[in-house]
């Protein structure tokens, strides 16, 4: 009260040079290096003895008000409106108008220049972020090419399930309960499985978001790998959708111990030591994808040998969607090969050397600490994912980059890919051992195990 009283007694040239003050206590405020310099105090110190008393308290009651002022949600300043992405900042747009925060501080806060600052910001792997954003036409097309189209044009989970608007929708539902009735609890338990696994998709998601130079770091980004990320996760949502529905319309399994097991596995997370590593995280992509699209395949034969031919269309449907995504993400190490052989295989290398993490190995329901591994073994049996598809999908890995002809490598490189170059035969074997030792355990005693999502029935 008392500066806007007073400023009223100023001159032109009293008013500018207040009003100057007034600006180095903003800066005070958002300027990083003037926050942590000791001698802008002396700089301010110097200008006072030009004012009188009453001009310099005057001066610094305003430039301490505007600071105050600030960093205040609610400000004694009448409050306008600015329709502009400062407001999500900690800066109050009430008092600092979006040009006087870049005049002061030299940014904004539009998506471009966002994306432009981030983009100067360092990584931990540099090379590797210059190498795909080089190929980055590659993702576009794999966008337009492999992608499908969004919308109408699409296959939607709706379109394998009945419509409970018509007034037949009794008989769509008794039908495909009918066909449901066929399903063996073990495939059933495998179902489920592939279910929870699908629906944990914002982990997978946020994954794809740690990838250094993969990422949207404002969500509606144009950048081509953020058009594959988004477009990516939009097909990837239906497959647990569509999933989840069949099996509350088939009236067979627990849907609330199985959304328990979601919510769990959501919020455990998932860790496949991709480190934000690009190169680590298309490896694993490349592997990932084909798995699931072997899992989802080999479930849709039992259903279709059961007699379900509405989930074997299901789980076919639902594997082809993954084969598509398989070939893109295979594609995108076969461009890092052309432009970082040594640093890939390196990669590829190393993370064969642990192993490959299942996206749902942190699974619970709560009750069970072993459900992963229960699950898992279920699958194992029946042979719908096993250690001998692990060893085909190095194989295949291997062959489709065609490693056994790659050259021009350095010395370490070269013995990295001569290792993998071995290791499916070496896996394949030991496969085949552990699964002929297992076999002899269980030919007198065979094992079950109960599950909660079908109410505790033993498989």
């Amino acid at each position: 009260f008392f500066f806007f009283s007073y400023a009223r007694t100023l001159d032109l040239y009293q008013a500018r040079f207040l009003s100057s003050l007034v600006t180095v206590g903003l800066i005070f405020a958002f300027c990083p290096k003037c926050q942590t310099c000791h001698l802008n105090q002396d700089k301010l110190t110097m200008l006072l003895p030009r004012l009188n008393n009453q001009m310099a308290l005057a001066a610094m009651l305003a430039s301490t008000a505007g600071t105050a002022v600030a960093f205040q949600v609610n400000s004694f300043i009448p409050k306008q409106r600015y329709a502009t992405s400062l407001q999500m900042a900690t800066v109050n747009p009430d008092v600092v108008t979006k040009k006087e925060y870049e005049d002061i501080c030299g940014v904004n806060f539009d998506d471009q220049s966002l994306e432009q600052r981030l983009q100067r910001t360092s990584f931990l792997y540099p090379k590797h972020v210059e190498v795909i954003e080089d190929f980055a036409p590659v993702v576009n097309e794999m966008v337009d090419d492999i992608l499908l189209e969004t919308g109408e044009a699409s296959w939607q989970p709706q379109d394998f399930l009945p419509d409970m608007s018509k007034e037949n929708w009794e008989e769509g539902v008794k039908d495909l309960r009918e066909q449901a009735s066929c399903i063996p609890d073990d495939v059933l338990v495998v179902l489920i499985g592939d279910m929870v696994t699908e629906e944990a998709l914002p982990t997978y998601q946020t994954l794809l978001n740690t990838f250094e130079g993969c990422d949207d770091p404002t969500g509606t980004t144009e950048s081509a790998w953020a058009r594959w990320s988004r477009g990516w996760t939009s097909e990837e949502n239906r497959h647990g959708d569509l999933l989840n529905k069949y099996l509350y319309l088939g009236g067979r399994c627990d849907m609330r111990s199985v959304e328990v097991t979601i919510q769990h596995l959501i919020t455990s997370g998932f860790n496949p030591g991709a480190q934000k590593d690009p190169y680590r995280g298309f490896v694993y992509t490349s592997f990932q994808e084909r798995a699931t699209k072997i899992s989802h395949g080999n479930v849709g034969k039992l259903a279709r040998e059961a007699g379900d031919k509405n989930l074997a269309q299901i789980c076919a449907r639902i594997a082809g969607d993954e084969a598509r995504h398989e070939k893109a993400y295979q594609r995108f190490v076969t461009e890092i090969l052309q432009r970082d052989a040594d640093g890939v295989i390196k990669v590829f290398a190393d993370m064969m050397r642990g192993q490959i993490v299942m996206p749902a190995e942190l699974m619970t329901d709560g009750k069970d600490k072993d459900l992963y591994e229960n699950f898992s073994a279920v699958a194992q049996d029946l042979g719908v994912y096993t250690a001998l598809d692990y060893a085909d999908i190095i194989k295949h890995l291997v062959d489709h980059w065609k490693l056994e002809d790659l050259t021009g490598l350095s010395g370490e490189a070269e013995k990295d890919r001569e290792y993998l170059c071995r290791l499916p035969d070496r896996y394949r074997k030991l496969a085949e051992r552990s699964m002929n030792r297992k076999k002899k355990v269980t030919e007198d005693v065979i094992p079950t195990r109960s599950f909660n999502w079908i109410y505790g029935r033993q498989v």
